[in-house]
């Protein structure tokens, strides 16, 4: 009796611990993104997400993103950094505009882990459009055009999903080309 419940115990453990293992491995800012790691510990080795890591640091947010989780995070890239009036990164990382820098980064998180497949069906239940309600309180509208995933913010900002289910230990990260901003 004792054998049968540790078998089936050790059984579950290797089915359900295989699971976060079995998931692929993606290649983001010439780096792989281990599905065994956290949302931190991934995106430092991504050169295309240094601003981000960057902001993330200078925001106090690194402890919240190697936490438990899950979270649905949409990583800007450096190239959406630069596509902000010139300045406005170098203002957002001086002390004192530290809750306006983490209200713009919370605001590309959604609490659990949505991937594409997840976003796809929210979509259609919602007849083309899914709200999403982001970390900072603040709403994002996800839709397709075409084959592509846009996110809206509440300016109307659009921002396109170039990189989809970028799987992480603790949630999901989807990369966008456009940093998205919460209304003022």
């Amino acid at each position: 009796m004792k054998t049968t419940k540790f078998l089936s115990i050790a059984l579950m453990a290797l089915v359900f611990g295989a699971t976060s293992y079995a998931q692929k491995t993606v290649m983001v800012g010439g780096a792989a993104m281990y599905p065994s790691k956290n949302i931190v510990e991934n995106a430092v080795n991504s050169k295309d997400h240094t601003t981000l890591v960057t902001a993330v640091t200078a925001a106090g947010l690194v402890e919240t993103l190697q936490s438990k989780g899950p979270f649905t995070v949409f990583a800007p890239t450096n190239a959406a950094f630069d596509k902000l009036p010139a300045g406005t990164v170098e203002t957002l990382l001086k002390p004192e505009n530290l809750k306006a820098l983490q209200t713009i980064l919370t605001y590309h998180v959604v609490a659990g882990k949505m991937n594409a497949s997840d976003i796809a069906k929210a979509i259609k239940a919602g007849k083309g459009k899914a709200t999403l309600k982001t970390v900072s309180g603040g709403t994002l509208i996800a839709m397709m055009q075409g084959k592509d995933l846009i996110i809206t913010d509440e300016n109307g900002g659009m921002s396109k999903v170039t990189i989809a289910d970028v799987n992480q230990f603790n949630g999901v990260i989807h990369v966008v080309d456009t940093v998205v901003l919460p209304k003022q």
